[in-house]
């Protein structure tokens, strides 16, 4: 299985009339006999702040969060980074990719990549 991890930096132009940088947010991948499993941690993402978009072999997906607004209230202190989340991979074509699936749950957006029949292993049976 080969995820490659393509460029990350950049910034942030699509809905934000103040330009905001990308942060590229922590992956694991795991592999079970049928598909892949990522998981990307994106705090402050909700899933219409989502978007992924695979083309050709490059899967990409682009978190934005909401600008906190609180009533009232003036920032005093911030340690969080106002900056929305990217990343892009590279996808080996052992991957069935018109069957990928994501949910976002918590700020953890998590992608099942299925294998592709081809790409299982399987057993043979031995002939007389």
């Amino acid at each position: 299985m080969k995820l490659v991890t393509k460029q990350t930096e950049g910034v942030s132009k699509e809905t934000h009339a103040v330009e905001r940088p990308y942060l590229s947010p922590p992956v694991n991948i795991f592999e079970t006999k049928d598909a892949y499993l990522l998981e990307a941690e994106m705090p402050g993402v909700v899933k219409n702040g989502l978007e992924i978009t695979l083309e050709g072999n490059v899967l990409t997906f682009v978190g934005r969060r909401a600008d906190e607004v609180l009533p009232g209230a003036t920032l005093c202190y911030r340690e969080s980074k106002p900056a929305d989340f990217r990343r892009m991979f590279e996808i080996d074509p052992e991957v069935d990719t018109g069957k990928i699936g994501a949910k976002m749950e918590q700020g953890v957006l998590t992608l099942t990549l299925p294998k592709a029949e081809k790409a299982k292993p399987r057993r043979i049976a031995v002939g007389e």
